[in-house]
C-alpha cells in the first residue's frame, strides 16, 4: 500500500477562478494540465519526486483529459519521450532529480536538442545544491549551455512558477527548442495560493488519436549531415528567436523604483534567489518600510539565454553592480561580464569575488555580501545595518557555545527502525570477523547510509546501478573478492546492464549483493517491476506473467547467473554464512546474493490500518515487542555497535552495583527481531526476550495468564 496523494488529486480538478493551495511542485504540477500538455514522464527524486508520484496516481482523472504519464525506468527513458515534441505539435514534460539525472538523460537529451522541437518540451529539474543536498554539487546550468537548451530558474512563489511554467511551453514553441526548468528545494516545499483556470485537455492525446504518423524529414534526426545545419540553427534562428520571446513575454523582472535613494547600484539575481536576497537586504536596511528594494533589481527568472540589450540597458550609468548567483562556475556572471565588454560598457561588476564561490546561499551569506558591497562603494552609514545584524548573529552563536559547551554532535541520516537492510550490514561486520576486511563498492539508494557509523562500508558510490561496474577493475588486482551492493530500484535503473551484463560479458568473479526490499524506497517507496503486487496488475493488462516474488531471481537465471542465492534480510546468521560462501566460494564466476525483506516504511503503512481497523472491531490482535533484561546485560553494547538501531540505545541501570548503563529498547521498536538475531549470530549475551502484547485476547488466553500470574506469585519470596 503506497502513500496515498487523494487530496493533492482533487487540488488538481480546480477550475477557473478556484483558489489553489499548497505546495510549488504541486502548483507546477496543476501548471503542466493547465497548458495542455499531451504527456508527462520521469524519474523520482527530491525534491521533485511528487509531480510524477501525484500523475501516477491520478491516472484516472488524466485519462478523462487525454494525458498520458508514464513512470520511467531510469531518466534517460524518460528522456526520450520528449521525441513525440520533436516530430508532432504536442506538449510534453519529463522531470528528475539533477544533475544525477541530467546525467543519465544527457544522450537523449543531447539529440534532442540537435533538431528542436515542433511542440513544447519541458524538462522539470530538481536543483537538489546546497549543504541539504543529497548528491553531487554541480549545476543544470552548465548542461543547458552545452547543449543550448532554454534554462529557467523562476522565483519561488505559487503565481510565478504557474505563469512560467505556461510560458515555458511558449518559449520551446517560439524558438523550436527544449526548455530545462530548475526547481531548488525551497521552491518544490514551499506553501502558498494561486488562482486556478481550467485544466486543457490536449489537441492530440489519447483521447484524441493522430489519424496518420509524421511525416518523414531527415532534416529532424540528429545524424549527419543535418548535425552541421542544426548547430547553425541552434545559435543564428533559435537562439534569437528565444531571446526575443523572453523580452517580449516579460520572462524577467525589473524592480527599479526612480525614486530610490540608491538607484546607483544595481544587484542581478537568479529568479529562484529573489526572496532570500530581499530578506538579506531586509536585514542590511535596503528596503523601506513596505519592504520594497531601495536598489535596483533585475531578476532572470530565464538565466539562459541572457538577452544581452536587458543586460547592458540595466548596468549603463550605474555605479558598480553585483551578481547573485549561487554555485559554481560563475556562468552567468562571466556570461554578463562578456557583454559588457563588448558593449564597451566599464560599470564595476561583482559577484563571486564579495560572495562564496560554492555552497547555497543563505540570507546570513548573502549579508555579508551584500556588507562587503557597500563598504566599497556607499558612505559608511549605509553599511552599518548590515554590520549590526552579522554581529549579533556572531553573539548569539558565541552564546550557544557557551551554554553548550561542546559541539553539538554530528546526526547523519540512518536507516529507518526495523530497516531490513540493516541486519545485512550487520551480517557483513560479523562475516569480516572471520575473512578480513573487504572492499565495498557502494551505491545509491537506502543503503548508502551503511557508509555512517556503525558499519561504515562503502570504499565508492559511483551513481546509480553502477556499483558492480564500479568494482570491475578492482576485482582485478584485488587478494580479496570485493562485494558490490546495489538495490532493486537501482538493479532496473542500470544495474542490470552496466553491471551484470558487463560482468557476464567478461567473465567476471565479483560478489553482488542485491537488496530487494519491493520499492524505489530512497525517493518514497515507488514501485518497480518486481514490486509486490506490480505483477498482478501486469496480469490483468494482459501481460505475461514472471513470477511477481522471482521477477529479479528469473532475469539473472534468463541471462546466465550460476551462482545466485536468495537469503530472509533478518536471518543474521543466514545472511553471515552466505556472504562467507560468496566470499571465499572456489566458483570463479558472478556470484549475487538476494536479500530479500520488504520496506518497513510500506510494511508499517500497510499493516497500521489493517491493526487499527480490527482494534475497532474489538478483534484479538498481536504485537511483537522486543526487550533487554536488565539483570543479565552485561554492559558491553556489542549489540548496539552491530545493529544501530536507533530503538536500541541505553539508560542508567536501577541496580546500583552497575556501573555501566545497560542496553534498552524504546517504545519505537516495530519487532523486526534484528536485535536478537544480532545477539545470537554474534553469541552475545542472552539478555534480550521476545514479547507478544495481545488486545482484546480471547477466554483461554485470559485464563492461562491468570494460572501463570498465580505460580510465578506462589513461587516467589513473600
Amino acid at each position: 500500500m503506497e502513500v496515498s496523494f487523494h487530496r493533492e488529486i482533487e487540488s488538481l480538478k480546480l477550475g477557473a477562478g478556484e483558489v489553489f493551495h499548497g505546495e510549488g511542485i504541486l502548483a507546477v504540477t496543476k501548471a503542466l494540465l493547465q497548458s495542455g500538455v499531451t504527456y508527462v514522464g520521469g524519474y523520482q527524486g527530491s525534491p521533485v519526486s511528487h509531480l510524477l508520484d501525484v500523475m501516477v496516481q491520478a491516472r484516472p482523472y488524466l485519462d478523462e483529459l487525454g494525458v498520458h504519464v508514464e513512470a520511467c525506468c531510469n531518466e534517460s527513458a524518460a528522456a526520450a519521450m520528449l521525441a513525440a515534441s520533436m516530430v508532432y505539435p504536442v506538449r510534453g514534460a519529463v522531470t528528475w532529480k539533477s544533475i544525477v539525472g541530467t546525467n543519465v538523460a544527457a544522450d537523449a537529451l543531447s539529440n534532442l536538442a540537435s533538431p528542436g522541437v515542433l511542440g513544447g518540451a519541458l524538462i522539470v529539474v530538481g536543483e537538489d545544491y546546497g549543504e541539504g543536498a543529497s548528491v553531487i554539487q554541480e549545476r543544470s546550468h552548465a548542461f543547458a549551455m552545452k547543449s543550448a537548451i532554454w534554462l529557467l530558474d523562476p522565483r519561488p512563489d505559487l503565481p510565478s512558477l504557474v505563469r512560467l511554467v505556461q510560458q515555458a511551453f511558449e518559449l520551446s514553441e517560439a524558438s523550436s527548442t527544449p526548455v530545462m526548468m530548475e526547481l531548488r528545494i525551497r521552491s518544490c516545499h514551499l506553501q502558498g495560493s494561486f488562482v486556478a483556470a481550467d485544466n486543457v485537455a490536449p489537441a492530440i492525446g489519447s483521447r484524441r488519436l493522430q489519424a496518420e504518423p509524421a511525416a518523414f524529414s531527415y532534416d529532424r534526426l540528429s545524424h549527419p549531415p543535418s548535425t552541421f545545419r542544426q548547430e547553425k540553427l541552434k545559435y543564428e534562428v533559435r537562439m534569437p528567436a528565444a531571446r526575443r520571446f523572453i523580452v517580449e513575454a516579460g520572462l524577467n523582472e525589473l524592480i527599479d523604483d526612480t525614486a530610490t535613494d540608491l538607484r546607483e547600484l544595481g544587484l542581478i539575481v537568479q529568479g529562484g534567489l529573489t526572496h532570500t536576497l530581499l530578506r538579506a537586504m531586509s536585514e542590511a536596511g535596503l528596503t523601506d518600510a513596505q519592504g520594497r528594494p531601495r536598489m535596483a533589481l533585475l531578476v532572470l527568472n530565464c538565466v539562459y539565454p541572457l538577452v544581452p540589450e536587458q543586460i547592458t540597458a540595466f548596468c549603463s550609468g550605474r555605479r558598480a553592480v553585483l551578481v547573485v548567483e549561487e554555485g559554481q562556475p560563475d556562468y552567468i556572471e562571466q556570461d554578463i561580464a562578456t557583454t559588457l565588454r563588448r558593449a564597451g560598457i566599464d560599470t564595476p561588476l561583482h559577484g563571486k569575488d564579495l560572495l562564496a564561490m560554492g555552497g547555497e546561499y543563505t540570507a546570513e551569506l548573502l549579508l555579508g555580501g551584500l556588507l562587503r558591497w557597500l563598504e566599497r562603494y556607499r558612505p559608511a552609514a549605509e553599511a552599518v545595518p548590515a554590520r549590526t545584524q552579522l554581529a549579533a548573529l556572531d553573539a548569539l552563536r558565541q552564546s550557544a557555545r557557551q551554554l553548550l559547551g561542546q559541539p553539538v554532535p554530528p546526526r547523519p541520516p540512518n536507516f529507518c527502525t526495523g530497516c531490513p537492510e540493516r541486519p545485512v550490514f550487520a551480517a557483513l561486520k560479523l562475516a569480516e570477523r572471520e575473512i578480513g576486511r573487504v572492499h565495498v563498492s557502494a551505491d545509491i539508494g537506502c543503503h548508502a547510509f551503511a557508509t555512517f557509523e556503525p558499519f561504515s562500508f562503502g570504499q565508492s558510490i559511483l551513481g546509480y546501478g553502477m556499483s558492480m561496474a564500479s568494482s570491475a577493475a578492482v576485482k582485478n588486482f584485488s587478494a580479496r573478492r570485493p562485494l558490490a551492493i546495489m538495490g532493486d530500484g537501482g538493479f532496473w535503473h542500470n544495474g542490470l546492464l552496466s553491471g551484470v551484463s558487463s560482468t557476464l560479458l567478461n567473465g567476471g568473479d565479483g560478489v553482488l549483493l542485491i537488496m530487494k526490499n519491493g520499492y524505489t524506497s530512497a525517493t518514497g517507496t515507488q514501485e518497480t517491476i518486481s514490486t509486490p503486487g506490480a505483477e498482478a496488475r501486469r496480469e490483468a493488462a494482459g501481460a505475461s506473467a514472471t513470477g511477481r516474488e522471482l521477477t529479479i531471481e528469473h532475469t539473472l537465471k534468463g541471462m546466465g547467473v550460476r551462482w545466485l542465492r536468495t537469503v530472509h534480510n533478518y536471518r543474521v546468521a543466514a545472511v553471515r554464512d552466505t556472504l562467507k560462501e560468496a566470499l571465499t566460494s572456489p566458483f570463479a564466476g558472478l556470484k549475487v546474493i538476494i536479500a530479500e525483506g520488504e520496506c518497513q516504511l510500506e510494511r508499517q503503512r500497510r499493516q497500521r490500518p489493517l491493526r487499527a481497523a480490527a482494534l475497532k472491531r474489538g478483534e484479538r490482535v498481536v504485537r511483537t515487542r522486543y526487550g533487554v533484561d536488565e539483570s543479565t546485560c552485561s554492559g558491553d553494547h556489542s549489540c548496539i555497535r552491530l545493529s544501530g538501531c536507533p530503538t536500541l540505545t541505553v539508560k542508567t541501570a536501577s541496580d546500583p552495583l552497575k556501573r555501566s548503563p545497560v542496553a534498552f529498547v524504546q517504545n519505537e521498536c516495530v519487532g523486526c527481531g534484528l536485535c536478537g538475531e544480532v545477539a545470537h549470530a554474534a553469541v552475545l549475551c542472552p539478555s534480550f526476550y521476545r514479547a507478544e502484547v495481545i488486545t482484546n485476547p480471547s477466554w483461554w488466553e485470559r485464563l492461562t495468564d491468570r494460572l501463570n500470574r498465580a505460580v510465578i506469585g506462589w513461587l516467589q519470596p513473600a
